[in-house]
């Protein structure tokens, strides 16, 4: 493949990992589409952000860069800061303006959960300080995170969980990509995390082309159909007029 070959770039949310992007990238793989997941550190919008740009700098030729909850308020930053990202993709995902801190956003949702679900637990920091970071309830993990799951998948889910500093809910956001990029989104109406409202107004206010789909905030992975499909459609789109 050329460096002109497109690349689908997957980045995960908080209290997840690549993992979840399995189905999809199977389902893209499979249509030829090449695509790859980058890690998501979840210790804040500053440390992932600037970890995230990087990746997204150091692969050749033109991207598409997708993400799921937190993940979207990271590539929102990141895109901004690197000249191959085309378009964006909102996967029950975070589009934040600048300035704008998502544990407030959150506070005003009616769809969301998530406020009510979190454990808190402490973590030593690089510089020396201690800092907050943010766990799901195992028990209420299924119901607010991925109530369209088995129970048993889940639970192996909630119990294999990555912490997210708070950071990522605290720090504001940067300039956002989507205010120069084409976006799409997947909008799950039973997110009872991220919350349905949140993440429809986000998209609509960015201009996204958005899809609506009946399920839980995990979407990608109990309907990876319809995630792949949105993806492909943004992928014709933005390198059409790339």
């Amino acid at each position: 493949m050329t460096d002109s070959t497109p690349t689908v770039v997957l980045v995960h949310g908080a209290f997840a990992d690549s993992s979840g992007w399995n189905d999809v990238i199977t389902e893209l793989v499979a249509a030829g589409v090449k695509a790859r997941a980058i890690p998501n550190p979840l210790r804040g919008i500053e440390e992932d952000t600037a970890y995230v740009a990087a990746a997204l700098a150091q692969i050749p030729g033109p991207v598409l860069a997708v993400a799921h909850s937190y993940g979207g308020a990271i590539i929102t930053n990141a895109a901004s800061r690197v000249d191959n990202v085309v378009g964006l993709v909102y996967v029950a995902g975070f589009a934040p303006d600048e300035g704008e801190v998502l544990q407030e956003v959150e506070a005003g949702s009616t769809d969301s959960v998530l406020n009510t679900v979190l454990l808190t637990t402490t973590y030593p920091a690089a510089d020396g300080t201690t800092q907050t970071e943010f766990w799901i309830d195992p028990e209420k993990f299924h119901d607010a995170f991925a109530a369209d799951l088995p129970a048993e998948q889940a639970q192996a889910m909630a119990l294999t969980q990555r912490p997210a500093s708070a950071l990522g809910f605290t720090q504001p956001n940067g300039v956002p990509a989507w205010k120069s990029l084409p976006s799409w989104a997947v909008v799950a109406t039973g997110d009872r995390a991220a919350g349905a409202d949140v993440t429809r107004s986000m998209a609509q206010r960015a201009g996204a082309r958005i899809t609506e789909a009946e399920g839980s905030h995990v979407i990608m992975i109990s309907q990876p159909h319809i995630v792949a499909q949105t993806i492909q459609e943004a992928l014709s789109a933005a390198f059409a007029a790339a």
